[in-house]
């Protein structure tokens, strides 16, 4: 979005700065800065951005909004606290903008649905979107500020660690269409009662729709299919349940993706498993809610593209890669557990990294995993590090050999042993929690190109 540099002093309480210069780009990160930039010095816990206003000026920007000016030359604008200039900006700008917003929230597949979504209706009506998954009080206000100038709908992702942040993400990005795609375990430990906190808090979304918004929930989910009880106004429900009225049906599983049939259209999508399905069945539902027609997505559909460690593959010398080593609940890796299975190969072999912030439930959660795998008819159960034990632990329970299943209480570790152990004809997923960082066990078996290192 476009603003005076004198209207955003207006907005932000700072002194009205002798210019009448706009801007149309905002970064908090002084290198993905673009020339012409807004910059927002921002106080974290490791960085300060103070430490680069003159950086930023030397690549280019415009101006910066600063809490204390340095003697650098360039435009700046000085505000008692920068974090909270950044939300006045992503508010006056939502409230200024009168396009349509859909916040998409749940634990699992946020970032991949608010993308679906948003490359679907894009066939039809010019759209703006979160850009990865800034999706925090410090990313939606500055996703609401990186929309195009004539967007007409914004598809916003909301994400939580604790209660009470999606409601107050929602007031700032005022959607009128409200996606949840799923309740799962993650975060759990910032909830005294477990997943039914985090239900609470993903039903934030909903509760703070208008009477007249419209709740796009999934139907398989049980604790997301009761928030349409909560919603005064129109409910869509997706999935592959009876009752969804958006619902795939002959489904049909294939290693490059899925088809399947929906509102009398077939599809055909390249992304993988169930959970895929869901999150395609997410997007054509809320098209929906906006009037699009589901023959109108087909090709949509169709040239979808999956995100970085968001299930990728790749094929070297007759391995098969799945790599989703970007995040990872209870849930997900069930679900990629499931798409492990149904790759054709000799042997398939997990490489699973521990699952955090499940509290005290994080035992029982990855013992089910490692029983679960075996039940999938996986070949191999690699765990890495902490509560990882405990899957490979019941793996072993469940009739694992204990040469198939191993504990690495690193990465490296287990990628040095994934490199001596998979061969042509098999097929290796690569899974866990952002923390445990487990593309460094995918770059040490096979090199960071996925070329295998024999």
């Amino acid at each position: 979005m476009t603003l005076s540099v004198i209207g955003i002093a207006e907005i932000i309480g700072a002194a009205p700065p002798n210019s009448d210069t706009t801007v149309s780009g905002w970064s908090i990160d002084s290198r993905t800065l673009n020339p012409g930039d807004c910059f927002i010095a921002l106080r974290g816990a490791t960085h300060d951005g103070h430490d680069y206003v003159a950086q930023v000026f030397e690549r280019g920007a415009k101006v910066a909004i600063v809490e204390q000016a340095s003697d650098t030359r360039g435009l700046q604008l000085c505000v008692p606290d920068t974090t909270i200039a950044l939300e006045k900006l992503g508010r006056a700008v939502r409230e200024r903008w009168n396009g349509t917003a859909i916040g998409v929230t749940g634990s699992a597949g946020k970032t991949t649905t608010k993308d679906t979504i948003a490359s679907l209706i894009a066939t039809q009506v010019r759209t703006g979107r979160t850009i990865g998954n800034y999706n925090n009080h410090l990313g939606v206000p500055l996703s609401i500020l990186r929309l195009p100038d004539d967007c007409k709908v914004a598809v916003l992702e909301l994400g939580m660690n604790h209660a009470g942040e999606i409601r107050a993400l929602a007031r700032i990005a005022k959607p009128s269409i409200g996606v949840v795609t799923n309740v799962g375990w993650a975060h759990t430990e910032n909830f005294a009662d477990g997943i039914a906190g985090v239900a609470r808090a993903k039903r934030e979304l909903i509760e703070e729709l208008p009477a007249t918004g419209i709740a796009v929930l999934n139907a398989d989910d049980p604790y997301v299919r009761d928030f349409a009880r909560i919603h005064p106004g129109r409910s869509i429900l997706f999935g592959f349940s009876e009752n969804a009225e958006v619902r795939a049906e002959r489904v049909e599983m294939l290693p490059e993706g899925a088809r399947f049939r929906c509102l009398g259209v077939d599809f055909e999508s390249p992304l993988s498993g169930r959970h895929g399905v869901s999150n395609v069945l997410a997007g054509i539902a809320t098209a929906r809610a906006l009037g699009i027609a589901p023959d109108l997505l087909r090709d949509a559909v169709r040239t979808l593209t999956v995100g970085k460690m968001r299930g990728e593959r790749l094929e070297r010398h007759g391995v098969t890669i799945i790599n989703d080593c970007y995040n990872a609940n209870p849930e997900a890796m069930r679900s990629m557990v499931e798409v492990l299975r149904g790759t054709p190969a000799q042997r398939r072999i997990a490489v699973l990294g521990e699952m955090l912030e499940l509290g005290r439930e994080a035992e029982t959660l990855h013992r089910g995993i490692g029983r679960f795998a075996v039940e999938q008819g996986i070949h191999a159960v690699i765990g890495i590090r902490g509560a990882a034990r405990f899957m490979v632990e019941e793996a072993m329970n469940a009739g694992m050999s204990d040469s198939a299943a191993l504990f690495f209480d690193t990465a490296e570790e287990a990628g040095e042993f994934v490199r001596n152990y998979a061969q042509p004809g098999d097929a290796v997923l690569f899974k866990g929690s952002r923390g445990i960082a487990v593309e460094k066990a995918l770059d040490k078996a096979f090199g960071n190109n996925g070329t295998i290192r024999k």
